[in-house]
Formats: structure tokens, sequence, C-alpha cells
């Protein structure tokens, strides 16, 4: 007799079809035979106690404005404290309608350059641009060891007026999980050049090599607490990004402040289905996010595995994140996106991340939906033009 899956864990082999949706993920090649594994959208459905409160929320039947009640602060609390022995206080929190949200928030907020590493998630690059700072770069390394910071790099692009740096953490896309002497690193620097930290804290869920653990940047000490933005969301983590809800959390009043003030007349309420799921999430799907990080480390193995054994890519071990970041620079592709597309198969262009010749695949997805990827990922490897 078949062994039938938890519900409350999660059923990840079931496949939930999303064409017929409003998905942006599979929307983008409509009508074309291109599985997506792009955006950094999960297909699972979302956590059963997630389901049930927005059944029960609905079920209300009045949308009007919202905001967060005292027990959906005390479970972020709650939350952060079981999970990364990190203690806040409810008056740190301020709720946003999405990271992306954040990071223009906190560029607008502090005057000055902005400094963040490439390759990076797109917003980086553009949120300093949208609120007229002057972008600073600097790549991070990669050897032997695996992706790196390059603190002469990190000088190198470090002026007089800089006074904002964009931390991703765990990094999208190279998907490392920074240790504590790295974020330490980072935390004298910051604190050196006296600048004011913006960690992206999106994917601190999502952390599949199980020696390791998410410390948020702001826990180090409270003299980087005092100069650091930390941006979270449950979006990533319980796959419900759709639902828009996130926070900051800022310990320093002044710094607070002058984030609220930058929200003024632009951001919008949460939105309450949000704040239904997010409650949920962080308090009831501990049982779902267990199960759904033993998965994820099986199809990154998968990935791993096939990536590495075809000439001409190759990809680092992926400590955090459901994202692969794939070098197919030796392939001798012009459009390596467009390539892939050609043979079915949906990735984000290394381009946007500023790292052109790279892929980012994302492996959020049921096996079946992977291996049929995977597939088509080596045809297309080996009708590369360097092949």
């Amino acid at each position: 007799m078949a062994t039938q899956a938890n519900p409350a864990a999660g059923d990840f082999d079931h496949i939930v079809d999303r064409r017929a949706s409003e998905s942006i993920k599979w929307g983008k090649y409509a009508g074309r035979d291109v599985l997506p594994l792009w955006v950094a959208d999960m297909d699972f459905a979302a956590p059963p106690a997630v389901i049930d409160a927005l059944q029960q929320r609905i079920a209300h039947g009045v949308f009007g404005y919202g905001e967060a009640t005292p027990s959906l602060n005390q479970a972020v609390i709650d939350h952060l404290q079981r999970e990364y022995n990190w203690t806040i206080a409810a008056e740190w929190i301020v709720w946003l309608p999405g990271l992306v949200s954040g990071l223009n928030i906190a560029c607008r907020s502090v005057d000055g350059a902005v400094l963040t590493a490439t390759p990076i998630y797109p917003p980086f690059l553009s949120a300093p641009r949208f609120s007229g700072r002057p972008l600073q770069q600097a790549p991070l390394s990669l050897g032997d060891a695996g992706w790196q910071w390059d603190k002469n790099a990190l000088q190198t692009a470090l002026t007089a007026d800089t006074a904002l740096f964009l931390l991703c953490h765990p990094h999208n896309p190279v998907g490392r999980c920074w240790k504590r002497d790295e974020l330490l690193d980072l935390a004298h620097f910051a604190e050196q050049n006296d600048l004011i930290v913006c960690s992206d804290e999106i994917h601190c869920g999502l952390i599949l090599d199980a020696d390791k653990r998410h410390t948020p940047f702001a826990s180090l000490n409270p003299a980087i607490a005092r100069r650091t933005i930390t941006l979270m969301a449950p979006s990533k983590t319980f796959n419900i990004p759709g639902l828009g809800c996130a926070f900051a959390v800022i310990s320093d009043q002044a710094l607070r402040r002058r984030f609220r003030r930058a929200m003024d007349g632009i951001v919008p309420h949460i939105n309450v289905l949000g704040l239904a799921a997010c409650e949920a999430a962080y308090r009831d799907a501990e049982d779902w996010h267990r199960a759904l990080i033993t998965y994820l480390r099986g199809n990154r193995e998968r990935v791993l595995a096939t990536v590495n054994s075809q000439a001409g890519v190759k990809m680092a071990a992926v400590e955090a994140t459901y994202l692969a970041w794939i070098d197919v620079r030796a392939l001798g592709l012009a459009e390596p996106a467009a390539h892939f597309e050609a043979h079915g198969l949906g990735l984000s262009d290394g381009a946007d991340f500023g790292a052109p010749g790279w892929l980012r695949l994302n492996f959020g997805c049921p096996r079946r939906t992977l291996d049929e990827a995977l597939q088509r990922f080596v045809e297309a490897c080996q009708n590369a033009p360097a092949q």
C-alpha cells in the first residue's frame, strides 16, 4: 500500500498546472514548448496552513485597508528568535508591499552613492538609478573555494561619497550562505567607511546545507545593528510572492524615521491576504518548510551533477536558495538565454545580473519538471557552436 504524503509537509512531486493562470513565470512562454525555470517563483503549492488561513480570511468577506496586528508582529518576533536567535522589538518592524520596494526606499533614505557586489539580483542595479544615486560595483571573486568577497575590489569601488552598501544575504544568484567571519569583515568595512548597510535576507529560510545557518547581519552586534536596514519576507521560502508582504527591521530610531519618511506618498498599504499568509507561514508551516528544504536539496544535487557533466559549462555548489548560477561562456554563444530557449528551456540571462555569459536556473519545481528541463539543458549544451 502506497504511503500518502503528510498534508502539513506538502506534496512537492505534485504538478500544479500554472499555464492557464495569471503566472508571469509561465505566461512568458505562452503557446511555446519552453519550460520556464527563470524568475524566482517556485512551482509548489503554498503550505496548507497558509492556504487555510487565506480561506478563513476570505470567508470574512471584507478586504479594506489593513495593518499588521499584534499577533502578526509577535509571529515575526518569535520566528526570528526561534530560527536565528535574533531578538527584535515590534517597533523595529516596518511593513512593506515587497522587498524590492524596500531596496528602493533604502536608496532614497540615504544620501550618497550606493555600493554593491556583482553578479547581483537586478533590482540592486536599478534601485540606485531610480533613486538618483550613483551606483558603484565591485565584483565577487570565484576560485577553487567558490564565490568570495574581494576586499580590494570593494575598497577600490568606494569613494568619499559612498553612503549605502547593498548586501545580498544569502546571495542571489551565486547561492552563498555567508559565514559569520565573512559578515564580520563586511561589518568592519561598513564601520570603517561609515556606511549604512541594507541587507536583503529574503532567502534566509532557504539554507540547503545542513551544517550551515543563516546569521542576520544586524544580529552581529548592537553597533552594526544601528547602521543596518534588514529586509525580509516569507515570499520566497513559502512561495507566496504574489501576495505582496515584506518588512524591514531597523533598530535605530533615527534611521527608521528616515526610512519611513522616504516611504511617504509612494508606498501602499500591505494587502490583508498577504498579512494573513505571513502570520500563518511563520507560525504554522514549520513541518512544510523542513520538507521543502529536503526536497530542494535533492533537486540541487540533480542540477549540480548534470551541469558539471557537460563540457563547456560549470557551476559552484549552491549553499542557499533554489537558484543555480551557471557559467556557459565556454559554449561560445552570442545570446545564451535565446539559445537555451530555442531548446525549450527558459532561464534568466546573466547579463541582467551584471554577468554576460552566465545563466540562472530555478530548480524550485517538481522532479518530473526538473528532469525534463535538465534533458533539454544537456541538448542545448551539446548543440552549442563550441561543442
